[in-house]
Order: C-alpha cells, then structure tokens, then sequence
C-alpha cells in the first residue's frame, strides 16, 4: 500500500508511519546534524516505538482530542513528540521555543488560546515555564530510549479519530497580527502532502536537507512530514545554526547528496553575501534537484545571484523551483514544473500602480515578477475584486482566493474571523465558500504571480506601491544598508498618505554617514518610484521587528515607529 492509496482510503499520517515501520523498518526515516556537527539518527521503526511510547502515556492521561503544546527545539525529540500526539488522537499545537520574555508572551497567548492539557518541553526551558505559568497544564518530557520504552509502547492503541478530526493546530507566526490558530485536519494534511509529492517529483529515492522552523507550515508539512509521506529520508539542522553560518546548510546538502531543500528568498541571498569561496570550493550541489523557494516574495534577482555564485558548485539554476502557499491551506497552493527553472514576467511599473500586470514596452520603468506556477490539481484559484466580490481578467490584479480539499478548517475558536477568511463568496454567490489569503496576484497563461499582502499595499495619491518593492530598491542604494533589513509603510499624516522607510544599517556603520545614506535612500526612492519618502529611520542590526521565521513585521515596525519604539542607529 502507498501513502496516495491512504489518501484515497480515508487514512491519517499514523497509518503512513506504520505502513513505512512495517514495510521498510531498518530505512533511516530522520537525522539530526547538531550544531557540533554530530548525527542522530532514527530508523522509522524507532520512530514508530518512540511515537507509540509517548503516545501511550498521553492516552493514560485520557487525552483524547486534547490539545498538547510542542515547545521543543529543532530535533528528533521534536519529531516524536509530534507523532506521538498523532498516535494518541492528541492534537500538537507547534510552538516557537521563547527565548526572551518577549518570546514567553506571545506563547502565553497561544496558550491562552489552544487550551492545552499537557506541554511538551525540556531543560531550562521547563522551568521556565513552569515559573510563568501556562494554564496548569501538565509538563511532560518526550520519552527516550530506555527499559520503559518498550512495555509503553506495547501498551499502545490505535486512536478512533477520522480524517476530519482536528491533525494540528498551525499558529500563524504573528506578521499579520495576533497568532490565530489554523484548525488542519487530517484530510488537509494527506490531500497536501500529495500535492506536494507530485509537485517537486519525489520518489523513493529522494533525499532532503531541512533546516526550516518545525513550528512554521513549510517546515513542518513540506520539511519533517513530507518525507514520510513519500518515504525518503530527510537530515534536519538548527534554524539558528543555519541562518547564522548558511554554509552549513550547503554542505548538508553537499554532504547528504540532497535532492530536496529550499527556504524563503532571504535565505539564498544570505548564501550569497556569506558563503565564501573557500567554503564554495568544498560544495558539490549537482544532486540538488528541487531548490524551493517561497513563504515571502520570490525575487529573479537573488535567484539570479545564487545561481551565478554556486554555479561552479554544480548548481543549477533549473533546480529553482518558485511556489507560493500558506498555512490557511495547509501549505502548498501552486508551484513551478520541477527542473522548468525562474518564470518571469516584465511588467510595467505603472500599470502595477493601477492594479494592471501589463507586460512593460522596452521604453518604460518595469519590475520583474517571478511566477509560482500552475494551481495544483484539486485546488481552484480564483483572483478578486476584494470589494465586489467578483473574478478578475487574466493580467488584472486582485486578491488570491483559494477553494477545495487543502483548505483547513478555520480559526481555532475564533468564529468571526472565520467567517471573514475563510467564506468568501463570488458576487453571483455561486459554489462553496473561498479562503480568502489577502494576497495579492494575478494569472497570467496559467501561472499564478504573486505581488504583495493587501493589507500591506501603500497608496500614495492614488499609486499602489508594494513595499517588498521599496524595500528591494533602498537596500541597493548604499553598502551600509542590510540585504532583507529594511521595512516600508505609509502613515497618515494630516489626511494624506505618506511613505515611512525604516532599514537596519551595517554594524560598521557610524553615525557621520547618516546623512549620506538617508540621502542614497531617499534619492533611490525618488527615482524608481517618483515618489518621496516621507521619514526614513536608520536602525541598529538586527532590531527590525520580525516573526519567528524571519518575515518583517512591518505593521510592528510601523507601531515602533509611531510610538518611539525603534532601536534608532
């Protein structure tokens, strides 16, 4: 039996994991490379001992539909504690591990709002918790290999729980607002994790590299369940580690000879600022055949830069496989052909301001965007007139609304927001209800092109502008501004519109150069847009507001702004 045949048949990911302990027990399933470069390792039938023990003490605390705070670091504890709420109908709510009180404040409301009976955590971290308190929710640890393990997980029972019972619960990482969770059932879980599969062409002879936050849709669905579903094997590596020194995460794939990685945009640009040519000359990345890239805008010109930097590794730019999703539909909604490489389109800069994606003559301003292919099969995209509720022409930009059986649930507990998101109806009222992503984008031949967050647009006197746009332009126009540092944003001002500029500077900068890089943004600003930035703040490294997984906060950002709250340079 395969996965595609439970997904027809009605079966969960516990019926994927025993399929794979029983057929092919001894295949490594995960290993985690720690940051002192050591292996763990867990074949799928340890993984499956470990998940059935973790989920026996959980059914003995009756459980059942219960919900269970994961707030483990990266690794293999993570991993069967996840399961292991599977195998005991107990839903894992995935949390960021809090590192500051800032970090143990935004867990609180996610507590507060799942409810959980029993939290998963470990070392000081425990602690901690206990000491800020969670509810009173029991503290458990993940059960490891020990003489207990085998007669718990002995003890073990299927879990009567069907595929439209609750699989997770998915917060959202708070870019948009306060962290609401995503009810993803089981059924969500199999119908994407088979988009998935056909997608990106994994087979049995796959082999990924993750290194993607466990408590994010892409690093849990597409990087830890992904594998299993398919069943190949996947080397999981620190979040932390991997941003800070980005060769690491080259050198897994180099040394796993991995077919499958990928992350968000910044995370090849960050390759190409870091990565040196001593580390290059040790990489060999021909293997990597589906080098994925989504979760924030998708831009041709890092792809660009990658690909030229590693070229000389064996990489190839065909490899580049744009997609575009999130976690409302439980992860992937379009993606690219694997080995098809960029798609892009040259519109016209002022037709983007007027909601037109009108291919730009050779005379005029334009901007490159970068297509995350077709709709996946079993998913119905719709581009809207979000005020009208009617469908748009192909080339006409609107909101990206999203129907069919990825879908999840809704919100946790949260009926109105609900109803808002996820029951948008056509002007003629027609067909079941649509997500609605508050996306932007439009489509074009049969590819979908994404180009902003509704909420976040800029109008100035009438102009649409997109900030990932304004941001790309400030931090080429001076050396001392961060690559992926700088956030846009319209404040109102006397009754009108106007552009506020905030970008982290470089930890070499002093303060005798502000005036030149105000004036290199100010001037990049004027030129490519015709437009005038308001205020522009110079920010210390690494004090722009971001969620957990990287993306700008630029509603935070604009709060600090207008409340004295940025960390100026």
């Amino acid at each position: 039996m395969t996965a595609p045949t439970l997904l027809a048949s009605g079966g969960t990911f516990v019926d994927v994991l025993r399929l794979r302990a029983e057929e092919t027990p001894d295949a490594l399933a995960y290993a985690f490379l720690a940051d002192d470069d050591g292996l763990q390792r867990l074949t799928y039938a340890e993984l499956d001992r470990r998940s059935r023990a973790i989920a026996a003490d959980l059914q003995q605390r009756d459980l059942l539909r219960e919900r269970a705070l994961i707030v483990l670091p990266p690794g293999l504890d993570y991993v069967a504690a996840f399961f292991g709420c599977l195998y005991a109908g107990v839903v894992p709510v995935p949390a960021y591990p809090p590192r500051g009180d800032r970090g143990l404040e935004r867990l609180q409301v996610v507590a507060a709002s799942a409810e959980p009976r029993a939290i998963f955590a470990g070392g000081p971290l425990a602690d901690r918790l206990t000491r800020f308190g969670l509810g009173g929710a029991s503290l458990l640890h993940v059960i490891r290999p020990s003489s207990a393990e085998e007669p718990l997980a002995a003890a073990w029972r299927a879990p009567a729980v069907n595929k439209q019972d609750l699989a997770f619960l998915q917060y959202s990482s708070g870019s948009t607002g306060v962290p609401k969770g995503v009810c993803v059932t089981h059924a969500n879980l199999m119908h994407n994790s088979e988009l998935i599969r056909l997608a990106f062409g994994h087979d049995a002879a796959s082999r990924a590299v993750t290194w993607l936050p466990p408590y994010h849709d892409m690093g849990l669905v597409g990087g830890i369940l992904q594998p299993v579903y398919v069943g190949f094997p996947n080397v999981l590596l620190s979040p932390v580690s991997s941003l800070h020194r980005p060769a690491r995460w080259l050198r897994a794939v180099s040394a796993f000879r991995a077919t499958t990685s990928g992350g968000p945009n910044f995370a090849y640009d960050l390759c190409v600022q870091r990565v040196t040519d001593a580390e290059k000359a040790e990489l060999d990345l021909s293997t990597w055949s589906v080098a994925f890239s989504g979760a924030e805008p998708v831009r041709a010109s890092t792809l660009r830069r990658f690909a030229a930097a590693f070229a000389t590794c064996g990489f190839r730019a065909q490899a580049f496989q744009p997609c575009y999703g999130l976690a409302e539909a439980t992860l992937i909604v379009s993606g690219g052909e694997k080995g098809s490489g960029v798609e892009t389109v040259s519109v016209s800069r002022s037709a983007l301001e007027s909601h037109r994606a009108r291919p730009a003559r050779d005379d005029e301003p334009s901007e490159q965007v970068v297509a995350c292919g077709r709709v996946l099969d079993g998913l119905e995209v719709a581009i809207v007139d979000a005020g009208k509720g009617v469908p748009l022409a192909d080339g006409e930009i609107g909101e990206i609304w999203v129907r069919g059986p990825s879908v999840a649930a809704g919100y946790w507990r949260l009926p109105l927001e609900s109803a808002t998101t996820f029951a948008g109806h056509l002007q003629d009222g027609a067909g079941s209800p649509f997500l609605r992503t508050g996306d932007l984008g439009f489509r074009r031949e049969g590819k979908l092109f994404v180009t902003g967050r509704l909420k976040d647009l800029i109008i100035i006197r009438g102009r649409n502008l997109y900030p990932h746009d304004v941001e790309a332009a400030v931090e080429r126009s001076h050396s001392l501004l961060r690559p992926g540092g700088g956030a846009a944003f319209a404040i109102d001002c006397e009754g009108e519109e106007r552009l506020v500029v905030v970008h982290e500077v470089e930890r070499r900068f002093q303060s005798g150069y502000g005036d030149e890089v105000r004036g290199a943004i100010r001037a990049a600003v004027s030129d490519v847009f015709d437009v005038s930035a308001w205020a522009v703040e110079l920010i210390r490294p690494a004090s722009l507001p971001r969620t957990s997984s990287g993306k700008v906060r630029r509603r935070a950002c604009r709060e600090a702004y207008l409340t004295g709250g940025l960390d100026i340079s």
